[in-house]
């Protein structure tokens, strides 16, 4: 059998995929689409590409393959090579970002998702392509959603006949089989066209729509992915398309109805897994605000020491990030080669050569210290022993201060249960978790979609790119949230990439035709002019590969790569990328201008942040930040310490805390941030109440930052309005000097507006507050200090909140006294919830009606007093009292009180004000 698929279809190796291949092979004969569900280690990596590369046959078109990862994108194609019996290249190739191995005969194509998204987004045709398999789509990476979504979009408004597999690890794979359905379109959706551009260029980035898939081995980003060692090609740049190709009728149009593609369930057959619980000691943090600790990482170095001793074969260490793992590295890097262990550190930033090593089992015991590439797309063979510190990185924003980047988290149980499976794949093993059981049970169950908590500015840039800006119509597995999307838009306007629709522009083509993210394609393209093309790129490459920065030090960071060391290749082969990104006109050939490394590197810092761009607080050793947010220094010793000015690229604020802290920086001046922030520079009128009076100033600010200022003299009356309220706002209505007359006129229109409603103003202290202007007048705009204020008229105010003619009737509906029958006119009480007369018994002989008020709508309540005006009686019911009640209070009181009038009959007695004959 000449046909080396065919051949290893017929001959598979013995993994459990085997089983379910004649169901996906109908499945796609039938519906040209399907989902894979299969845990980690059955095979659906390895078996799945070659049965759809036999079912399109050789004329068919290439089987692109796509992985979350560079490192798993060529471990699966040399996989996949070896068990053909060939080198990678032939049959079976791959790409990824700056690396191609893939000629013309390659028939199965193993690219990360950001090169299959850019191919999307330059020609959605996919030609020569003839099915995608999209593996490991339940990690829910942002690329791998669009990506899903963008295919859906092709495959039903331009590519019927192109063959699409999703694999899922977890139940996500229902979710994504129903996205994956036909259905029937919404009439007003839009199809997607191919375009075929003319010229081979526009001058916006823009390619020949007749593109070899395997040209763009460097078309994708390095972004910083989930697991925190920077190996995703996301695609955050180069996507080109026409202006005039709308695209967007996806499986989430409205009035879709959609039914979907059959779900081929391939069980697992892991070997039993032991599981150990060995949290650390009550006093040892995991993480502070400096990262995770070193006494944590202590704890996961020497349990990792327990698993050799009591277990057999290769360990398996999962920790979150490339710091992390290089530090448990080296704690257990002596004493393992002395008991004849090779250590090796395993993540997205070490020389492919350095993967391979850490991938292939050697001729002595081994310990593999891997970030989460090695949690669902990579065996690691030889491993019976995992070592897990619970940890994850993930990205996180901060939306209401622009501040997003990975943070450490616990991990999920179905990561969890993911890094345990690793230790049961060739036989029993063990997993020893650095938590409790108790802890366990409080895990998230899942990770969050990144589309929920990452930074959303591009994947903005790529819906506008492909015609959606809202993403609306698109079979993504989650929408976008609406805030976060709104935010990551008016980044991009900020950007000039959209306008006000959210349709891209010729800049935003530019800035997609960088393979970075939107923020740093800006500071390329702008900060080339600034700072020349060579050290424009090198310091977007040094951000984009997020290369350690001791002390925060930007500047030192660059001089140390541009010296050598670990990080310095992949650095430099990221700043040629970019640099050879440049359009001719934007400085690809220009010389450097004359400028410091010390300030070119914060130039374009401050190009790509400018809402970061910080000063120093007067007095103070933390700084405020064009955005509003406060920072400070992290602590230890720093050569940025003490600077006025500084461009800030990397920072985060834990919560609690008041400041964020700043991770990595360089120093500026104070020219060269107003250029970066320009659009935030403003002039405007500050005025406000502080200290008891009206500070008024005429301010220069960037952003929150303050420039200068000057006394204004003669601030507008409307702004010292609207500073006094603001100050009322703050201290209360009680700073305005409240008269006795203007608390009882206050009273009487809340019992008005309660008892009678409209027209009668609401006077409570947030409708006093809302309408300061309109009642208390000119009065606001006189006011300069406290004094002032004490001589507003605040009962000549109340009365401009009388309703008209309604006025008229106050003394009428909410009389402020009352005649009561000794010819006494007795204040009613409006401070309660109905009007009360206090009135002694003596003036109140012979009434037999209870009076009323607001048009008799409301009883008064009157209290009866006696003659030292102590309470006697309280009634609403005078008759009743004087039947029931007056005998009672008679008999207790006329030996007490002899001088004044007790008589057996009230209801004739005259009222008397004073004291009367006894009878």
């Amino acid at each position: 059998m000449s046909d080396p698929i065919r051949r290893l279809l017929a001959h598979p190796p013995d993994l459990p995929v085997v089983a379910g291949l004649p169901a996906l092979r109908v499945a796609l004969e039938d519906h040209g689409a399907a989902v894979v569900q299969a845990p980690p280690g059955t095979g659906k990596t390895t078996l799945v590409p070659p049965l759809v590369a036999d079912l399109l046959g050789g004329g068919g078109g290439r089987v692109v393959v796509t992985q979350p990862r560079r490192i798993a994108a060529r471990a699966a194609a040399r996989r996949l090579a070896h068990l053909l019996g060939e080198p990678v290249g032939e049959t079976v190739g791959y790409t990824v970002r700056g690396e191609r191995r893939a000629g013309p005969a390659t028939r199965v194509e193993v690219v990360t998702t950001g090169v299959l998204l850019r191919r999307l987004q330059r020609d959605p045709d996919l030609p020569g392509v003839g099915a995608v398999v999209l593996d490991e789509v339940h990690e829910r990476h942002l690329d791998g959603d669009l990506t899903l979504a963008l295919l859906v979009d092709v495959r039903q408004n331009l590519r019927e006949d192109l063959l699409l597999v999703a694999m899922s690890a977890t139940v996500e794979a229902t979710r994504t089989a129903a996205l994956l359905g036909p259905e029937a379109h919404h009439p007003e959706a839009h199809h997607p066209e191919a375009h075929h551009p003319t010229d081979a260029s526009d001058g916006t980035g823009a390619v020949p729509s007749h593109h070899d898939p395997g040209d763009d081995s460097d078309d994708s980003d390095d972004s910083d992915s989930s697991d925190g060692d920077d190996d995703s090609d996301s695609s955050d740049g180069g996507a080109t398309s026409d202006e005039g190709a709308p695209r967007g009728a996806g499986a989430g149009s409205p009035g879709a109805v959609s039914t979907a593609v059959p779900v081929v369930d391939v069980p697992g057959a892991l070997h039993p897994v032991q599981r150990r619980w060995c949290p650390p000691p009550p006093a040892v943090r995991r993480a502070d605000d400096r990262g995770v600790t070193p006494a944590f990482l202590d704890h996961v170095a020497a349990t990792t020491r327990v698993a050799l001793a009591e277990h057999p074969g290769d360990v398996l260490v999962f920790l979150p990030g490339v710091a992390e793992v290089d530090g448990v590295v080296r704690r257990l890097a002596p004493a393992a080669a002395a008991a004849g262990v090779d250590v090796r550190p395993l993540h997205g930033r070490l020389p492919a050569v350095e993967q391979d090593r850490a991938l292939s089992p050697g001729e002595r015991r081994r310990v593999v210290v891997s970030t989460a590439v090695s949690e669902s797309s990579l065996t690691v063979p030889g491993v019976r022993v995992v070592v897990d510190a619970g940890l994850s990185r993930e990205p996180r924003t901060d939306h209401a201060r622009g501040l997003a980047g990975l943070v450490t988290v616990r991990v999920s149980r179905a990561a969890a249960e993911q890094r345990a499976g690793r230790a049961g794949r060739e036989a029993a093993g063990a997993v020893l978790r650095c938590w409790s059981e108790a802890e366990h049970a409080h895990l998230e169950a899942h990770p969050q979609p990144e589309i929920l908590t990452a930074d959303l500015t591009a994947l903005a840039l790529e819906l506008a790119v492909w015609g959606v800006p809202d993403g609306a119509g698109l079979a993504l597995l989650d929408p976008p949230p609406p805030g976060p999307l709104a935010l990551a838009r008016a980044t991009l306007a900020g950007l000039g990439a959209v306008d006000d629709a959210g349709a891209v522009t010729a800049r935003g083509r530019a800035i997609a035709g960088v393979p970075a993210d939107p923020r740093l394609a800006r500071a390329l393209l702008d900060g080339a002019a600034a700072v020349g093309a060579r050290r424009a790129a090198e310091v977007v490459a040094l951000l984009a590969d997020d290369v350690r920065v001791p002390g925060g030090d930007l500047v030192a960071a660059l001089r140390a790569v541009r010296r050598g060391g670990p990080a310095s290749a992949a650095w430099r082969t990221t700043a040629e990328r970019l640099r050879a990104s440049l359009p001719a006109d934007h400085g690809g050939g220009a010389a450097a201008p004359a400028m410091t490394d010390d300030l070119a590197v914060g130039a374009v810092v401050a190009l790509a942040h400018p809402d970061r761009i910080a000063r120093k607080r007067a007095g103070s050793e933390a700084y405020v930040m064009v955005g509003g947010t406060g920072a400070v220094l992290g602590r230890g010793e720093s050569a940025l310490r003490g600077l006025e000015w500084l461009a800030v690229a990397g920072v985060d604020r834990r919560p609690g805390q008041r400041d964020a802290t700043v991770r990595s920086a360089a120093p500026l001046d104070e020219d060269l941030a107003l250029e970066a922030a320009a659009p935030v520079w403003r002039e405007e009128d500050d005025v406000r109440w502080e200290q008891g009076r009206v500070r008024a100033r005429r301010v220069t600010r960037l952003g929150a930052v303050e420039l200068a200022s000057s006394t204004l003299a003669r601030p507008p009356a409307e702004l010292v309005a609207a500073a006094v309220r603001d100050g009322l706002r703050r201290d209360g209505l009680a700073a305005l000097p409240w008269s006795e007359a203007a608390h009882a006129l206050r009273r009487r229109l809340v019992f008005l507006r309660t008892a009678v409603g409209e027209p009668w103003p609401d006077v409570s202290d947030a409708a006093l507050l809302e309408s300061a202007e309109s009642w208390l007048g000119p009065e606001l705009a006189r006011v300069r200090t406290a004094r002032d204020l004490a001589r507003v008229d605040v009962l000549g105010a109340l009365r401009r909140l009388l309703p008209w003619p309604q006025a008229g009737r106050l003394d009428e509906l909410a009389p402020e006294r009352l005649t009561v029958p000794s010819g006494s006119a007795v204040r009613l009480d409006y401070g309660g919830d109905q009007p009360v007369l206090a009135v002694r018994v003596q003036e109140a002989f012979g009434w037999a009606e209870t009076p009323r008020v607001a048009d008799g709508r409301v009883p008064v309540l009157v209290h009866l007093l006696s003659p030292a005006r102590r309470p006697v009686a309280v009634t609403a019911d005078l008759a009743s009292f004087w039947t029931t009640g007056y005998p009672a209070v008679r008999a207790e009181l006329r030996g007490r009180y002899p001088k004044h009038a007790w008589p057996d009959d009230p209801w004739t007695a005259p009222a008397t004000r004073g004291t009367g004959r006894r009878r």
